[in-house]
């Protein structure tokens, strides 16, 4: 039975941030009460100014199981009231206000019993969630099979890429929409229905299907996906505005 992780509010430090892509950023995030969370998970990071005013957005976690360390990449939304703060000016050593985890329907979790392949669609920054669902998969000796077909922009703005590229249980398949490396199997150019039909899995093999990333995209991909006859039932999305 799938491990329930109960949300609460938890104080963590900052213990690591890296960049991520040009405009996103990395963090580790010790919380030392943190329950754990399954991989698809997000939380919410509050930030109190000092006149009391308080903010809060929710990000995807980029890490899962029982540790407490958890890993975060947020890409700035230039307008936002929150991802610019973490962007640039969070240190290491700073504390956080975290809530989580969260989040029960967009999870995979290795003791699922429904062995049907899992396919994982990917937006930009939206490929947080689905990186921890790949990584979950590569730390089991057996279990389904994955993929992950990821859009971005450019090469520069891929997320997680060398740990992208070192997956073995997962084929990863990345479109660029704008500029693709010389070694890219395809030269760029936005994801279409047909080219999605040609990456997933049929639907006559009933995957289970995780799409994340911005509003339209994530629409657009549910929408070609059931045009392809992918039961509705079997497609699970998670979406993002600009509210940062």
């Amino acid at each position: 039975m799938t491990e329930r992780f109960r949300a609460g509010w938890h104080v963590g430090r900052v213990v690591s941030r890296r960049p991520e892509t040009a405009s996103a950023v990395r963090l580790e995030i010790e919380v030392p009460t943190w329950p754990g969370n399954h991989a698809g998970s997000h939380l919410d990071i509050r930030l109190t100014a000092p006149d009391g005013y308080q903010a809060s957005r929710s990000y995807s976690i980029a890490s899962s199981g029982p540790a407490t360390r958890v890993v975060l990449a947020v890409d700035e939304v230039p307008s936002g009231e929150v991802s610019p703060y973490l962007v640039h000016d969070l240190v290491e050593g700073d504390e956080l206000e975290v809530h989580g985890p969260l989040g029960r329907y967009f999870v995979w979790t290795p003791d699922d019993p429904d062995l049907a392949p899992v396919q994982l669609i990917a937006g930009g920054s939206g490929v947080v969630p689905l990186y921890a669902m790949a990584a979950a998969r590569e730390r089991e000796a057996r279990g389904p099979d994955f993929r992950l077909l990821y859009s971005v922009r450019t090469p520069d703005d891929v997320f997680f890429a060398d740990e992208l590229a070192a997956l073995t249980a997962t084929s990863i398949d990345v479109v660029h929409t704008r500029r693709a490396p010389a070694t890219a199997a395809r030269p760029p150019g936005r994801l279409t229905g047909k080219s999605l039909a040609a990456s997933v899995f049929p639907a006559t093999a009933m995957p289970r299907i995780y799409v994340c990333g911005p509003t339209p995209f994530v629409e657009t991909v549910a929408g070609w996906l059931s045009q392809l006859g992918h039961d509705p039932a079997r497609i699970r999305t998670e979406r993002f505005g600009g509210s940062g």
